[in-house]
């Protein structure tokens, strides 16, 4: 329940009362500033409080922008200031400084919710005042000024400036010219008819595993029938974020659920595509599995980057540089972005080469494309890294570390190899993650399924992961160290199972990477959300990487090929259920004490 104080006296005319009840809000009138701060007091401390000058002037939108956003606890716009029950007492004594230590002077502002707003900044208080562009916010001082605002309110389409605003600011060349003009109608659609973005990022979820079953038909009419729903699915992936753009109905656990569904839809419509070739006698389980390993590598390189220099201080380098200044030139923000090959782009080639090619041909398209793009942005956060110097701070080494996913084996030796880590030179530990990673990739690819090869990689994987975060990661380089482990942990399942060349072992590598890839996602988004990583006992319970990592060749070495697959399955099976479990239970309880609210913009790739 929200409640807004109408101070002042109220105006002929003015339509503030039914703007601020459309919002939600119950109005109650206050004739000055005691009787507001009265009406405070009792307003329960569970609810939302807006202080609104009843001479307000502005759009409806612009007070939905000011009032009604949940992701930040204090926000004002001209005439008007509102906090959440979080926020409530920098608000109680903002009304009192202002109620009881009036001089003879005249007030800065006459506004009583303007002078609440300049005592929260004076009192350091963070308050939020969204940026209202075209939309008007005033509080006039005379009719003639009051007449000038209302013609500025009329001269501005207030709809078409909030459905223009539930369009993200920076999208892909596909959802920018191809989907972004209708589907913010049907974000509108749905606002009006009381469906939350919750609801519409589970249809566009069910959307998607339903053209998974489609492909995975193996007929051509399934595999047509699945491309066009793939799009239909990130239609309605599009809309969801553009309802709570419209309707500002943001949310932990809806940030969470459209992060993760994302990977979900996708890793489902591999293993469809995969399934339906299988029923056509073409084996590309392989391709589908080194397709979500590519990908979830290509996501890791700019979850990494992203931390490591999230509050970097340094100056700007010359690769940033010239970044800004092609983005000053039209036509090469568009080229830019689609080198990438962001989630509307790709989708929309998955969908077409769906319904018009083979899933083999499929995945040898997407997997040139992503190895392209995955090339093309890592060589750039490798140019930006090495020719500019930067301060890393604590907080991102942590970061870094906790990507790094590391157990109770690299744990337990990164202790003794502090004193030697200290003396290795900067780039030492991407290095040494590197040559761990080739060492255990390499010799389960290239020698037979059951020797010892891979299990000697392995062991000196071990020991080159525990010498990699031996010291706190924040070298240039460091933001390396993540994806090598991802693509070491991966890269291995994958290599072992296809060695075993047995039916069913490169499905069950699927399912196990796929397990695995949805706890270091759920780990991205927790540390983007200010929560911090997954708890240690988790971690502890499923090994951490370099434990899993020696769990699967210790299993190849030991085990025939047909006990290899169970073992994949059952460790699959068993990864799931833990983190699945946990995850749930902490995003739901997170949403559940009110947790702050937040809004993902979504991946870039």
């Amino acid at each position: 329940m929200s409640t807004a104080i109408l101070t002042g006296q109220p105006v002929p005319g003015s339509s503030i009362e039914g703007d601020l009840r459309s919002l939600g809000f119950e109005v109650r009138p206050a004739a000055d500033a005691g009787d507001a701060e009265a009406l405070l007091a009792q307003v329960p401390a569970g609810h939302r409080v807006a202080v609104v000058d009843a001479a307000f002037v502005g759009h409806p939108h612009a007070l939905r922008l000011g009032l009604t956003d949940p992701r930040f606890p204090l926000a004002a716009v001209p005439g008007a200031v509102t906090a959440q029950p979080a926020a409530r007492q920098a608000l109680t004594r903002a009304m009192a400084r202002e109620t009881t230590d009036q001089t003879g002077a005249a007030p800065a502002a006459d506004s009583l919710a303007d002078r609440i707003a300049a005592a929260l900044d004076a009192d350091g208080a963070d308050v939020h005042r969204p940026e209202l562009g075209s939309l008007v916010a005033a509080v006039p001082a005379d009719p003639q000024a009051r007449n000038e605002a209302r013609q500025a309110v009329a001269a501005v389409d207030d709809e078409a400036v909030r459905l223009k605003s539930a369009v993200k600011a920076r999208d892909g060349f596909f959802t920018t010219f191809f989907i972004s003009p209708y589907s913010r109608y049907i974000a509108r659609w749905c606002a009006r008819r009381g469906l939350t973005p919750n609801q519409v990022t589970t249809a566009s979820l069910l959307t998607a595993l339903i053209a998974a079953g489609c492909a995975a038909t193996g007929t051509r009419g399934g595999f047509v029938a699945a491309g066009v729903l793939l799009i239909a699915s990130f239609v309605l992936d599009c809309t969801d974020g553009q309802l709570a753009r419209y309707s500002l109905q943001y949310s932990t656990l809806g940030a969470w659920l459209d992060a993760t569904f994302d990977r979900a839809k996708e890793y489902a419509y591999y293993a469809g595509l995969a399934l339906g070739a299988a029923r056509g006698g073409d084996d590309v389980w392989a391709l589908a599995l080194g397709a979500m390993v590519l990908q979830t590598c290509r996501h890791v390189v700019d979850f990494s980057f992203n931390e490591a220099n999230h509050d970097a201080t340094a100056n700007t380098s010359p690769t940033a540089a010239l970044s800004d200044k092609l983005d000053s030139v039209g036509w090469t923000v568009w080229l830019r972005r689609m080198i990438v090959l962001p989630i509307g782009e790709r989708w929309a080639m998955i969908a077409v080469l769906t319904a018009v090619t083979t899933p083999r041909i499929t995945f040898y398209a997407l997997l040139v494309g992503c190895a392209f793009a995955a090339a093309y942005t890592t060589a750039g956060r490798l140019l930006r890294s090495v020719t500019r110097r930067a301060t890393r701070t604590d907080r991102a080494a942590a970061a870094l570390a906790d990507l790094a996913d590391g157990g109770p084996l690299a744990g337990g030796l990164a202790r003794l190899f502090r004193g030697p880590a200290r003396r290795l030179p900067g780039v030492a530990a991407p290095a040494v993650a590197l040559l761990g990673a080739l060492a255990v990739v390499a010799a389960s690819a290239l020698t037979d399924f059951g020797g010892p090869w891979p299990l000697l990689g392995a062991l000196v994987y071990v020991l080159t992961s525990a010498l990699a975060v031996a010291r706190p990661l924040k070298g240039a380089l460091d933001w390396l160290v993540p994806p090598f482990f991802r693509a070491a942990e991966y890269g291995t399942v994958l290599a072992l199972a296809a060695r075993a060349d047995v039916n069913g072992a490169l499905p069950a590598a699927f399912g196990l990477v796929a397990a695995v890839a949805y706890h270091h996602y759920d780990t991205v988004y927790r540390i983007r959300g200010d929560a911090g990583a997954p708890p240690a006992r988790l971690v502890r319970a499923i090994g951490g990487q370099e434990g899993r990592t020696l769990l699967v060749t210790v299993l190849a070495a030991l085990l025939t090929a047909v006990q290899f697959k169970v073992a994949l399955t059952a460790l699959a099976v068993f990864v799931a259920v833990l983190v699945l479990t946990e995850s749930i239970r902490f995003w739901v309880a997170a949403h559940k004490d009110g947790a702050p609210a937040v809004h993902d913009e979504g991946e870039p790739a």
